[in-house]
């Protein structure tokens, strides 16, 4: 069987890892149709093996009904759902998931015309988080008000724990700029490179991962310096300090090889600046909610990274919500 994966940074590792666990995964190892189809969309293996088991039982259900894959209606759908007793909802709707999956691979093998479960919303499930978003003057306030330790005038500064808190501090406002200005999340950071960021061009490549993918979008003017004083010189110095060898773009202070231990503290920071500030997640949800407001939803899929424009889509509601909030305050219905 052969196996395309989607061109992200660890396709060819994944592929692999594929091949070599299916015939690790009992209910996988007498792939069909079904969970090549999986597997071509970029699905994990694991992901794969949870669709296969609720679709099998969906399908063993048909069997006792009488009903033929190819016939299911609507009706059949909901009828399924009630016979799920003491499941929970998000439960379900994880089996609606799969079934829905179930039905597109049958749509693309000419067996059926219509999803039946295309349009079936189950109450009760928690939808995608909304964030209390920042608008633009607010992220950028966000980086032109994250101060570094004053090098000239500290007591300390020949202190090399003071040396080792300014270099931590360059390298996290140049990470900062680049989940404030490209709406990078942590994954995204982990997996630069030097190579990435194309100064010459105001470029950076981003790769794409299996939730994620690839784009290459514009530095802003703000942050070209900073990144450019990093990747020339608070970088090196890094490196010395920590005796590290790496083409990663970010390094950490400690041993450890990847700077996720830093967001935390990153957003400790920022926080006397801007209460509003919780996570990563919630800055990345800001920059795309402020792009839909200049470009069009296949834009800002690219640029977000999104692999379906369905999860473009859902911040849409962000969107909405900071429209009202605009109406309430400057229009206000008496």
């Amino acid at each position: 069987m052969k196996i395309h994966l989607g061109k992200t940074a660890t396709s060819r590792i994944r592929k692999k890892k594929v091949i070599e666990e299916i015939s690790n995964q009992p209910i996988l190892q007498q792939t069909d149709s079904f969970t090549d189809y999986l597997l071509r969309k970029g699905y994990s293996n694991t992901t794969v093996a949870s669709f296969y088991g609720d679709v099998k039982k969906f399908k063993a259900w048909l069997t006792k009904e009488d009903i033929e894959p190819e016939n299911v209606q609507y009706n059949d759908i909901t009828a399924y759902l009630q016979s799920l007793s003491n499941i929970a909802q998000h439960t379900k709707g994880c089996y609606l998931r799969s079934i829905k999956q179930y039905f597109n691979f049958l749509i693309q093998d000419e067996k059926c015309i219509d999803n039946p479960v295309a349009f079936i919303q189950l109450r009760g499930i928690k939808r995608k988080t909304l964030y209390d978003i920042l608008n633009r003057q607010e992220l950028d306030n966000l980086y032109h008000h994250y101060t570094l330790p004053d090098e000239a005038n500290d007591s300390d500064k020949n202190q090399n724990w003071f040396k080792a808190k300014l270099l931590a501090q360059k390298r996290n406002k140049a990470v900062l700029g680049l989940i404030l200005f490209q709406g990078l999340g942590t994954m995204d950071l982990k997996l630069l490179t030097v190579s990435d960021i194309r100064l010459g061009e105001g470029k950076i490549f981003i790769y794409g991962t299996r939730r994620s993918n690839e784009r290459e979008l514009t530095l802003e003017a703000m942050q070209i310096i900073d990144l450019m004083e990093y990747l020339l010189k608070t970088r090196n110095e890094l490196l010395q300090l920590t005796g590290k060898i790496t083409d990663k773009l970010f390094v950490s202070i400690g041993t450890s090889g990847t700077i996720q231990n830093i967001m935390p503290y990153l957003m400790e920071r920022l926080q006397p600046t801007n209460r509003k500030v919780t996570s990563i997640k919630q800055l990345r949800a800001s920059v795309i909610v402020h792009w839909l407001k200049l470009y069009n939803l296949r834009q800002v899929q690219y640029m977000a990274g999104h692999r379906f424009v369905s999860s473009t889509e859902a911040f849409l509601i962000n969107e909405m919500d900071g429209m009202i909030e605009d109406i309430d305050r400057y229009h206000p219905i008496v």
